[in-house]
């Protein structure tokens, strides 16, 4: 079959056939791959951006992190039966480490990554352990299914950043993540969120379609400038940063409130610099997010079966896997909000 991978350090992926999905063993499946999405991840890694020095040791691998099908085959004590629709939990967690004989799986220390240190679907058949699959409503169609993985990182985001009733969010970042961090926002009753972007065009298109219209281009000014204008000078409540770019955290910081919370999202390939002194002044909070946990998952899921239509706007392109260099350029430029892949 084929498959996509990162089979060498430095810039570029390669299209390699290989041997189908192998059997399942105790405790695994076999997912026939119906829809993949590219992440901004999959793009730091194709670019070969520091960070993800990581997966080295892994290669080749196949990519693909954000994905949905079918099983068709099922090993003992799996749980699941085969035809099942699913939707993958891309971290694979060792069962054995601190952390998860605390039942805190997402901290695992030794965890696996599918689609960055083993194989993940951007091909026809993957095997994975069973607990990583979620069910997937009979109204959710699989290129819907497939944004679970970016929608359960946005949800995260928001109950890390403790967005309340009435507030106002800025989101820092127009592209997949930010936009899924404006929804969550919006669904944890967020009173106004602005997103904020730079020349990005297309993907403020998509805000507009999923119904946000303040929207806040730094190329036409400073941040601050603008946010502050739609707010009437009044700080905002909580920062949700999404852009995977240091400074834009210290631009986020600047309009701020006293005590309020800024959570940094986005993987960033340089380092922040902190004014410190403003920061302990202002007591102000800086919070990581990072996936998502089973139970926001599940949560995620119940969106999509409530309102599948009201999320479909945030997939722009739709190519078959053998496109998947092009769906992978449109991404790196900015021309493409989400691109899904069909294997």
């Amino acid at each position: 079959m084929l498959a996509l991978r990162k089979s060498s350090v430095g810039f570029g992926l390669e299209f390699q056939e290989v041997p189908e999905a192998p059997p399942p063993g105790p405790g695994e499946v076999v997912v026939e791959v119906e829809a993949a999405g590219i992440c901004g991840s999959d793009v730091h890694a194709y670019e070969w951006t520091a960070g993800y020095e990581f997966m080295t040791p892994h290669m080749p691998v196949t990519l693909g992190h954000e994905f949905a099908g079918r099983l068709v085959r099922s090993g003992t004590g799996s749980g699941w039966a085969e035809g099942a629709r699913v939707a993958v939990i891309p971290f694979v967690a060792c069962g054995h480490c601190t952390a998860c004989r605390a039942d805190d799986a997402r901290n695992c220390t030794r965890r696996e990554g599918i689609g960055l240190t083993r194989d993940g679907g951007f091909a026809r058949t993957v095997r994975i352990p069973a607990r990583c699959c979620v069910a997937v409503p009979d109204n959710v169609d699989a290129e819907l299914a497939a944004l679970a993985e970016p929608l359960g990182v946005g949800a995260e985001a928001v109950l890390t950043g403790e967005v309340r009733l009435g507030e106002t969010v800025l989101v820092l970042g127009p592209g997949t993540i930010g936009q899924a961090i404006a929804l969550m926002a919006q669904r944890a009753g967020a009173a106004r969120v602005f997103v904020a972007g730079r020349a990005d065009g297309p993907r403020f298109a998509v805000l507009r379609e999923l119904g946000f219209t303040e929207t806040v281009d730094v190329a036409e000014g400073p941040l601050a400038d603008q946010v502050l204008a739609l707010t009437g000078g009044r700080p905002v409540d909580v920062v949700l940063e999404a852009t995977g770019v240091p400074g834009s955290l210290n631009e986020g910081l600047s309009v701020l409130k006293k005590g309020g919370v800024i959570v940094a999202a986005g993987i960033h390939a340089g380092a922040l610099t902190l004014p410190l002194t403003e920061f302990v002044r202002m007591r102000h909070q800086l919070r990581a997010t990072h996936g998502a946990v089973r139970r926001t998952w599940d949560r995620v899921m119940a969106w999509l079966a409530a309102e599948p239509e009201a999320f479909r706007p945030m997939i722009t392109h739709r190519l078959p896997l053998e496109r998947g260099i092009e769906g992978f350029e449109l991404a790196r430029q900015r021309a493409a909000s989400k691109v899904i892949l069909a294997p």
